[in-house]
């Protein structure tokens, strides 16, 4: 379903009614609905606390997926036990995989924001690095954001997308506030890699996309705060709220 004018993409998150900050929660939501507004899309908030009617509405009338950042998903979903680090969303796990269920079958474009791009990696047959250290912002310091440099493949959807005149892709400086990961072996098959980054384990796989063509990007950054975003990530939003418009959208 597109509609005409605003196409309405879903946004998965957490139910703030859970958070010992529902304020704070809001302000971080909000970022990525901002994000797709400033494009022309209709930002629909999707969580677990909503009544079964609604989410099952959100997601037949969508015209596109953001799966969101947030808690860890179960380690269940791939195989593993809980490591005591994790603090696991099961609801949020079940809601998200249905609307990558429901999109998946309508071939709809999906973009995933750190929890967002492991869930893809997740749901895709994929699994997780359980915990990186030093990849989380630092504790009690608001305002001070750990960044590093990101490698954007070249060839990939996601450099054509940061890097329309540089066929080689580039480096660019990215947030950086996660404590799990994805490494060159735990990516899904039917996936590749488009972004790397270093990591005191290894290389990690911090962007990913699929290799059918369909419109399904992944990233494990927050390129909707843009107070520590390059300017490059607001094409990501603009080509993804394009794609939502359908095949006629000229991009």
């Amino acid at each position: 379903m597109n509609h005409p004018g605003a196409p309405r993409i879903a946004i998965t998150v957490s139910d703030p009614s859970r958070s010992s900050d529902p304020a704070l929660l809001g302000e971080k939501q909000r970022r990525y609905a901002d994000a797709l507004a400033r494009h022309g899309a209709e930002p629909v908030f999707v969580h677990a606390g909503l009544p079964a009617r609604a989410i099952a509405d959100a997601l037949a009338t969508m015209d596109g997926l953001l799966l969101s950042g947030g808690r860890d998903i179960d380690p269940a979903r791939y195989g593993r036990p809980r490591h005591p680090n994790e603090s696991v969303e099961t609801d949020r796990d079940a809601l998200e995989a249905d609307a990558w269920a429901a999109a998946a079958e309508r071939a709809l474009p999906v973009v995933g924001v750190c929890r967002g791009f492991q869930a893809i990696n997740v749901f895709t047959g994929g699994t997780l690095i359980q915990h990186l250290d030093g990849h989380v912002e630092p504790p009690g310091r608001p305002g001070r954001v750990t960044m590093h440099p990101l490698r954007v493949e070249p060839g990939t959807r996601l450099a054509r997308i940061l890097f329309p005149t540089n066929v080689r892709g580039g480096v660019l400086e990215v947030n950086s506030s996660h404590h799990q990961g994805v490494g060159a072996a735990d990516l899904a098959p039917g996936l590749i890699p488009n972004a790397r980054a270093a990591s005191p384990v290894g290389e990690l796989v911090e962007g990913l996309e699929t290799r059918d063509g369909r419109f399904v990007l992944g990233v494990q950054c927050h390129p909707e705060r843009t107070d520590s975003t390059p300017k490059q990530f607001e094409r990501l939003f603009a080509f993804f709220v394009d794609a939502a418009r359908g095949p006629l959208s000229g991009r």
